[in-house]
């Protein structure tokens, strides 16, 4: 129980911190872990043999490493192409479409992330749906927090798909099937599709009032946002490869979804491609590749230290003792509600669980105890995907894909987290609430 209450602390210190700006993220996701493994190394209660601190660590950073890769080369892959001018025609014809009107941009995000979001990855929809909005929230004025809440939406509610990690690994942990656990939530998904749609219409709906609503104002906003363009060095900008680079970012996206290469490989490739078609000179390469290395470093430094607390926590066992500690907890007068409570719960738990802790080490606990109750496992995984990873992996410090996220829409944890956290639980409920309903979840 000493274990599990440290970890829980650990986390709970940490997100403090990052949320109320104490702390950088990157500060806290590396310090904060250590202190909470070395108090438990104190107290004697590591019950991991062999354990090191430095060997968790490292086994932490060795296992987001080609993470790490695919998102410096990521940055550079797609800073390059947005320097070629790549996507200037993409937004005029996503502005064409939605128009200047606040609602229909942030209801667009949501589809587009959806759209996406089919592949089951959440790093894939960050990459292809940020840059693709990004020009079009900054030119007419809209904030960067609602960008990246719709597209944690979309993302988070498609992520139940029974391809995607946490359903895949749910069926896996637990021996079942697609039948048995994805397909009688089927009606929850489209209700969550539902609520996100609806929550982008109403942070739509607030931006369209913050600027006021009128086409004169967001016209000026237009203005600011082209005269803010020119800044951009036009030399750079290579038109005439439009459709040349276009082609490159599906192949490398194809590439990656195939698994013919890994998606390190595949950008490092596509990052290679992008700049001798598009700057064959060395010296404005390494213009270029100077230009976004900072954003590279920044973001391969969180993931890094994402990679550490996750080694720490996992490798000392917190994380297990956490689980076991949940199960503990829940007085056997609520074994019937068992599933109700997983639901209710699993969002947040995102927080707290990656997805192969939990899955992998939490799920099986709570299917022994909803068994120990009389209740199916089964129902347990589902209320469990409904949230744990799913609608809760965009705002987790322990997925690399939300550090992407942020580190994409220049945003920072805390923000994104107080910005996001609320809507993202809302859209859980709504699936709870319809799956209770349907008896997809007992009551």
């Amino acid at each position: 129980m000493q274990l599990a209450i440290i970890g829980l602390l650990t986390i709970v210190v940490m997100l403090a911190l990052i949320m109320t700006k104490r702390l950088s993220t990157l500060t806290a996701l590396i310090i904060v872990p250590v202190v909470g493994y070395l108090v438990a190394s104190i107290l004697g209660v590591i019950t991991v043999e062999d354990v090191t601190l430095g060997s968790l660590m490292i086994n932490g950073i060795k296992n987001i490493a080609p993470t790490g890769v695919m998102f410096i080369f990521a940055i550079l892959f797609f800073g390059i192409l947005t320097d070629a001018g790549t996507f200037d025609p993409i937004v005029k014809k996503i502005l064409s479409v939605v128009g200047k009107d606040p609602v229909k941009i942030a209801i667009g995000t949501v589809l587009l992330a959806i759209f996406v979001h089919l592949d089951g990855s959440g790093a894939v929809t960050f990459i292809i749906v940020v840059p693709a909005m990004l020009p079009l929230y900054d030119e007419l004025g809209m904030k960067r927090t609602v960008l990246a809440t719709c597209v944690a939406l979309g993302a988070g509610v498609m992520n139940m798909v029974p391809w995607g990690g946490p359903t895949l690994r749910a069926i896996t942990a637990l021996n079942s099937s697609v039948n048995e656990v994805f397909i009688p939530m089927i009606p929850s998904l489209i209700a969550g599709i539902i609520t996100a749609l609806l929550i982008a219409a109403y942070l739509g709906k607030k931006e369209k009032q913050r600027l006021h609503a009128g086409i004169d104002v967001v016209d000026s906003v237009h203005m600011e946002g082209i005269e803010k363009k020119q800044e951009v060095d036009e030399s750079l900008r290579r038109p005439h490869l439009f459709w040349i680079n276009i082609i490159s970012i599906f192949v490398v996206i194809a590439i990656m979804i195939s698994e013919v290469l890994p998606p390190a490989s595949a950008f490092m490739l596509g990052t290679v491609f992008a700049l001798l078609v598009n700057y064959r000179d060395q010296a404005l390469q390494r213009k270029i590749i100077d230009k976004h290395a900072p954003s590279a470093l920044m973001m391969a430094s969180m993931l890094f230290a994402a990679g550490s607390f996750t080694g720490i926590m996992n490798g000392s066992g917190m994380l297990t003792a956490m689980a076991e500690a949940l199960v503990n907890v829940i007085p056997e007068s609520l074994g019937a509600r068992f599933p109700l409570i997983t639901g209710i719960l699993s969002m947040p738990l995102s927080l707290v669980f990656d997805p192969d802790s939990y899955y992998y080490g939490v799920l099986p606990v709570l299917g022994s105890a909803a068994s120990a109750f009389g209740i199916n496992p089964v129902m347990v995984a589902r209320a469990s995907i409904i949230g744990q990873m799913t609608t809760g992996f965009p705002i987790s410090p322990l997925t690399g894909s939300t550090f992407l996220l942020i580190g994409l829409t220049g945003i920072d944890l805390g923000e994104h987290q107080k910005s996001t956290f609320h809507w993202l639980y809302l859209s859980t409920i709504v699936m709870l609430i319809v799956a209770l309903i349907t008896g997809a979840i007992p009551l």
